[in-house]
């Protein structure tokens, strides 16, 4: 039986995505690091900041989607940043079941403390690396999920 090959930029494609891999682990591990005491977890706080990049409302599932996740996961997090005040759920007017998850004002100042922590951090994170170098990183990743979401079209910006 032949082997299929890879083409060099597979091969190339194969190295990147075993380093983005274990930068995923790296970033989870620090990022865990940084709020911990704030009482959260990496999985928390990105949570809390879908919830405020969102702009609105919106139900688990649709927070869920925006960040690329599953939906089980993602209402496991919600329920117990419910139990611990930092979000609420409200009556959502176009679905009786899906309700909609809020940030309280206490989850409001914990996010804000938490990127209060992540901006110090993250410029020292980026010190020397070029900006436009960052930037066209970000559009491969972009490509990439854009390409196993089954769309081909670069997004403008997120």
């Amino acid at each position: 039986m032949r082997k299929t090959r890879r083409t060099p930029a597979g091969e190339t494609l194969t190295s990147f995505l075993t380093d983005l891999f274990r930068l995923n682990s790296l970033l989870l591990t620090s990022g865990d690091r940084l709020v911990a005491p704030l009482g959260l977890t990496s999985a928390r706080w990105q949570i809390l900041g879908a919830i405020v990049s969102a702009g609105r409302s919106q139900p688990v599932a649709w927070l869920a989607r925006d960040l690329g996740s599953n939906r089980q996961n993602v209402q496991r997090i919600v329920n117990d940043l419910e139990k611990e005040g930092l979000v609420a759920f409200e009556a959502n007017p176009h679905h009786r079941r899906a309700q909609l998850v809020v940030l309280t004002d206490r989850g409001r100042q914990t996010f804000d403390a938490a990127m209060r922590l992540q901006a110090p951090w993250v410029n020292s994170l980026s010190d020397g690396i070029q900006p436009m170098d960052l930037e066209a990183t970000r559009r491969v990743v972009i490509a990439l999920r854009n390409k196993l979401q089954g769309n081909d079209e670069l997004e403008q910006r997120d």
